[in-house]
């Protein structure tokens, strides 16, 4: 194999498929970049076998062939390299060449046979395309809810549901919850999968926002893949939590609330709140939110905002990390929640958004201690 590609495209693909490289592995393969030659330059591909990345970068081909290069020592060389054309080869299974400029390298590698298969998906006429914007959408207003507790492991994943016409991504831990949907033209046929937010993030970072879409499901595993580029990853499987019992709809009191103010205060009150359960008190009556926090071994603080309410007076108590993080993805300057009872789930959306996505939070609450 021998090819010669500007520094700028191997440290774009390498920066494209070094996310998928496990940082620890025992086995040692896993710790490469395969390097491929194609008709169009090169094709890296990096893989911790539960998500794969490959994609392609244009580069001058003169002798085929295939190798795995340490992923960690060819970038951190990438990364100091001159502005010269970077030329590539290997001779015999292992022996990898790069010149620079005046530098020259030897690298030990290992051979192509070594590296994991990519998992069997097929690109078909059953395959959804969407484009990849409307996917970033989902991801980043829902991807933030999902359980990082290893007890529940359905919850360490974002549940997608695709239908025909719409499609829906919803990620909760059981003391918040985040659902948006979006209309979308006929895409394909319907699926309910479960997807870790790992993945999600690598779709995010390397698909352009106007890109189309390809996306496969194999027997267990999920492809994406655009001209250039193709992610994998493996499905959680089992049945996720019946999210929709959980969704009030008969919350009749509601605030609408200036989300920058909403923020604020409930930063100050988190300074004196509890390291364990960030509990605040919120008390609403018609036209005023007082805030309001007690630690034993800390202290008190009070805070007000004016707010638009409308409903009988309520006292409810919340973990202000979980309002916090929700109003962080809250898409308009203001807000309205609705509740029906200090013990009830209180719900979050955006006020006064044109979009034509719905979207909606859940947060549970905490009990108040008098």
């Amino acid at each position: 194999m021998r090819f010669t590609i500007s520094r700028e495209k191997l440290q774009e693909g390498l920066a494209a498929v070094g996310a998928s490289i496990p940082a620890k592995t025992t086995l040692p393969v896993l710790a490469n970049i395969l390097v491929e030659t194609t008709d169009k330059g090169i094709r890296l591909s990096g893989t911790d076998l539960d998500i794969a990345v490959s994609t392609e970068v244009a580069a001058d081909v003169d002798a085929p062939g295939g190798i795995t290069i340490p992923a960690k020592k060819l970038t951190e060389i990438a990364r100091e390299l001159s502005p010269s054309p970077v030329k590539i080869a290997s001779s015999g299974e292992q022996r990898i060449t790069l010149d620079c400029g005046r530098s020259h390298f030897k690298i030990l590698g290992l051979p192509r046979d070594e590296f994991p298969s990519f998992p069997a998906v097929r690109f078909d006429e059953k395959t959804w395309r969407i484009r990849s914007g409307e996917v970033q959408k989902l991801i980043g207003h829902t991807a933030f809810a999902v359980s990082t507790e290893e007890s529940r492991p359905i919850l360490n994943g974002v549940l997608w549901e695709l239908r025909p016409d719409r499609m829906r991504m919803v990620a909760t831990n059981g003391h918040r919850l985040a659902k948006m949907e979006i209309p979308i033209a006929a895409a394909g046929s319907q699926a309910d999968l479960i997807v870790p937010p790992k993945a999600l993030e690598q779709i995010r970072r390397l698909f352009p926002a106007d890109e189309e879409l390809e996306i496969a499901r194999g027997e267990n595993h999920l492809g994406f893949r655009s001209p250039f580029t193709a992610v994998y990853t493996r499905l959680i499987e089992g049945p996720y939590p019946n999210y929709e019992q959980v969704i009030p709809k008969d919350n009749e009191k509601f605030a609408i609330a200036d989300k920058q103010s909403l923020v604020s205060a409930l930063k100050r009150m988190s300074v004196i709140a509890s390291d364990q359960t960030h509990r605040i008190r919120l008390s609403f009556n018609s036209g005023m939110l007082k805030l309001s926090v007690q630690t034993p071994d800390l202290g008190e603080a009070n805070d007000e905002l004016p707010i638009r309410y409308t409903g009988d007076q309520l006292d409810i108590g919340f973990n202000a990390s979980y309002l916090l993080e929700i109003l962080r993805y809250m898409p308009t300057e203001e807000v309205r929640l609705t509740f029906k009872a200090p013990e009830r789930a209180a719900t979050v959306e955006p006020e006064g958004w044109s979009d034509p996505a719905q979207y909606l939070c859940l947060v549970m609450p905490l009990r108040l201690l008098d």
